[in-house]
């Protein structure tokens, strides 16, 4: 060991308030590097001296006070000069990383998710569905998915009627799978079948099941140690709501109907011609857009027996925020005190696109609004890398969340196999319909209706990518963060587009092999509990094989991965060389890759 990795230093807080915390910062630094002085702990650009208090075992010690308001990342590094010469002490060549008051859900980190598009995963009620205005029923399951407008020009209103009863007798299965997680999409009175247009947040969507039935469902996944986040639309009603209520379905005065309604602050407004008109979602007119500095709109969500109360009430464990790069910050910051109010432990994972960190918002960074995001941008690099072996995008988009963002949101990020706006992850891996230069690497190079519809891989194109999909599985299991599966990954569902990818889950004639595959994933997630909190490090990419390590104090695993065609060899470091377990993918072994293979090799 040389002189600079024998230096070593504390942060230790010492006053700890909601607000933030005082800390003590002593440095100990070899003397053998000469005459030590101009020594400065730097954090977030801001310079504090520390002062000479001791000398002990041939180590110089300096330290100095400092308070830091409550923040989910701050960044540091200490420098100092001997013998005149200016060095600093950095984590590989990075600044180091502290959170103040920021922790994520433990139960969160490194967790396994299920995502469930409710109405297309599995019907639990006998009773017959309702027939109600502007909704389409499907009488049988297995009845073709309407894609498209219907005839009466409507969007998304085909319903099969898969409900929270039907998620409750699927718990079982889903915990064969290790799922702790089970994050449900919409399930509120809505409009349409994807309920991102609510009409009403205070009840369950009659054809989802009834309030009663969410807390049933809550109850029962908490007896098996499983969780439950919902989807959390807050930034558009739909325009057939009793808060807008434009077709008078409702006894309420709806905003539309009048600016005199009790609901008209809650929604977005601006002056054209000397009227006030109302503002629309992306200028989509059923989904008029809420006003996230609204008072009356943020204390019917957040307020005291407010929506987040009562969706708690029922046993909720998080909230997943739809479209948060549209809400504001304070809104944010009061859904989080809302959340957790109600749980202490509450989990608010954001949708967010793009780095969070250079976005010119607080969301993840300010430790009092989202803890975590879902993990666009890496899963683009991934999948980039898998079908065009784009080295460069996976190392900096790798380098870039490791270098920026907070600890804890690294650990659940949402990594997901596919969701419901993606085109599924079979299809992306077994053809070649996709945009290269796209903006995103599921971006379709055809984006008509009917075609993603009746899109279906031949025989052999399924099994070509199902041995990339594997592996990129493989790959997902043993990295930092959530493992989600979208509904019917698991099994080999197939849908082109975000339309097509909503169908219903089948009752039979799926992969049973795929199946089995997913459940030895979830077995060796669950068996291997320190990689929830273990350190990531890439030790190469290439245009063959990804290779990375996860370690803590006390274990350590090194995982390969060929994304290539051919058979291919890595080197492996002396300390691998008698390994106390080995998890493999397509009969590769340490030092050895088959196509598409892979290998996790645990240190003894």
């Amino acid at each position: 060991m040389n002189e600079i990795e024998s230096i070593k230093f504390k942060l230790n807080p010492i006053i700890t308030s909601d607000d933030g915390k005082k800390y003590e910062v002593i440095i100990q630094i070899p003397m053998a590097l000469g005459w030590i002085e101009d020594v400065n702990f730097i954090i977030d650009s801001n310079v504090y001296p520390m002062e000479y208090f001791k000398s002990e075992d041939n180590m110089a010690y300096f330290k100095t006070n400092l308070y830091l308001e409550t923040k989910a990342i701050y960044h540091y590094y200490f420098s100092f000069k001997a013998n005149g010469n200016l060095m600093s002490l950095k984590n590989k060549d990075n600044e180091f990383k502290l959170s103040v008051n920021f922790d994520v859900p433990d139960w969160a980190k490194g967790g396994i998710m299920y995502h469930i598009f409710l109405d297309r995963f599995n019907r639990g009620s006998e009773k017959p569905m309702e027939e109600m205005e502007r909704r389409n029923i499907h009488h049988s399951w297995n009845e073709e998915v309407q894609i498209g407008p219907d005839k009466n020009g409507i969007w998304n209103n085909d319903f099969y009627g898969g409900d929270l009863k039907g998620v409750e007798n699927q718990l079982e299965y889903l915990k064969s799978l290790g799922v702790n997680i089970i994050y449900l999409s919409p399930i509120v009175q809505s409009q349409s079948n994807h309920r991102y247009d609510a009409a009403d947040y205070e009840i369950v969507d009659l054809y989802a099941g009834c309030n009663e039935d969410l807390k049933s469902l809550c109850d029962k996944a908490h007896k098996l140690d499983m969780k439950i986040v919902l989807d959390a639309v807050f930034n558009h009603t739909g325009n057939d709501s009793k808060y807008f209520n434009e077709y008078g379905t409702y006894p309420e005065i709806g905003a539309y109907q009048s600016l005199d309604s009790i609901y008209s602050p809650f929604f977005r407004k601006h002056e054209e011609n000397g009227k006030i008109k109302y503002d629309y979602w992306w200028g989509m007119k059923n989904l008029p857009e809420c006003d996230g500095n609204s008072i009356e709109w943020i204390n019917y969500i957040t307020g005291k027996d407010g929506i987040i109360d009562k969706w708690f009430s029922l046993g909720i464990d998080g909230l997943r925020l739809d479209v948060a790069d549209e809400l504001t910050d304070n809104f944010i910051k009061l859904i989080r005190k809302a959340v957790k109010r109600n749980k202490h432990d509450g989990f608010i994972i954001g949708e967010v696109w793009k780095n969070p960190m250079r976005m010119n918002r607080e969301y993840i960074s300010s430790g009092q609004e989202m803890d975590s995001v879902m993990n666009y941008v890496f899963i683009d690099a991934l999948l980039r890398y898998f079908k065009y072996a784009d080295v460069h995008k996976l190392s900096y988009t790798i380098k870039d969340i490791l270098n920026e963002y907070p600890e804890d949101t690294i650990k659940t990020l949402m990594n997901f196999t596919s969701t419901h706006d993606i085109t599924r992850a079979i299809n992306l891996f077994a053809s070649n319909e996709f945009d290269y230069y796209g903006e995103w690497a599921w971006n379709l190079n055809n984006n008509d209706y009917n075609w993603c519809k009746n899109y279906s891989l031949t025989p052999e194109q399924y099994s070509e990518g199902k041995k990339i999909y594997e592996t990129y599985v493989f790959t997902l299991n043993f990295l930092p963060g959530i493992l989600s599966i979208f509904y019917g990954d698991e099994i080999g569902m197939q849908g082109m587009g975000n339309l097509s990818n909503r169908k219903p889950y089948p009752k039979e004639n799926y992969d049973t092999e795929l199946l089995n595959f997913f459940k030895h994933m979830g077995k060796i997630r669950t068996n291997e509990p320190f990689l929830k909190e273990a350190e990531l490090e890439i030790q190469d990419i290439n245009e063959k094989y990804f290779v990375y390590e996860r370690y803590n104090k006390e274990n350590k695993i090194l995982v390969a991965i060929n994304r290539s065609d051919e058979e291919t060899s890595f080197p492996i470091p002396k300390e691998y060389n008698t390994p106390s377990k080995v998890y493999t993918l397509k009969n590769s072994k340490p030092g050895y890759l088959s196509p598409h293979g892979a290998v996790a090799i645990k240190k003894s």
